[in-house]
């Protein structure tokens, strides 16, 4: 086989891939709860990567997207950074007051409770600069969106344990959360 032949066929391959994963990566999955399933796609146009999620006009108090976020406890900052809540109700949290090498993603799930109003149970993992796992943090939030769906606040609890997540190692950590709706343009 000739080296344009093999090139011909490794670009082929490629692309043969690249469907199949398009293809049977149709639905997502979050949690093992199937009662959450939704079709996952990509709404690329040509002229950008990222296709930017619009506020439902019907739903202005919806709390899917992204956020620029603080919680505060006697004044100081806890922490800040971004979460994007997603409509699957699973949520994401980039932390500001964490190194990436210690572990500055985290994830949660959240629900709705009332008309404007979601609570979040969120899940930071602590770990040291070598990748070993410190502590389990239970990071719990109820806030309500405000009328014009551009902002949130509310109170966070924060409980740290062990390792091995069985005992609190840190007194309870509360305060107020805000966060801003970041928009893209």
């Amino acid at each position: 086989m000739s080296k344009k032949s093999r090139i011909y066929v490794r670009a082929s391959a490629a692309v043969l891939l690249g469907l199949g994963a398009v293809t049977f990566g149709s639905s997502a999955y979050a949690c093992g709860d199937e009662a959450l399933i939704h079709a996952a796609s990509w709404h690329g146009q040509s002229s950008e990567m990222f296709h930017q999620a619009q506020i439902d006009a019907g739903n202005i108090h919806s709390i899917v997207g992204l956020w620029s976020f603080k919680m505060t406890s006697g004044g100081q900052t806890v922490d800040f950074g971004y979460q994007e809540w997603h409509s699957d109700g699973t949520e994401i949290l980039n932390s500001g007051t964490r190194a990436p090498a210690t572990g500055n993603f985290c994830m949660g799930a959240w629900k709705q409770t009332a008309p404007s109003r979601f609570h979040l149970n969120h899940y930071p993992l602590v770990v040291d600069n070598n990748g070993v796992l410190q502590a389990r943090v239970v990071l719990k939030m109820d806030v309500t969106v405000a009328p014009n769906g551009m902002t949130f606040s509310g109170m966070f609890t924060q409980d740290v344990y062990d390792p091995s997540g069985t005992t609190k190692i840190a007194p309870t950590i509360t305060g107020p959360v805000t966060a801003q709706r970041v928009l893209g343009n």
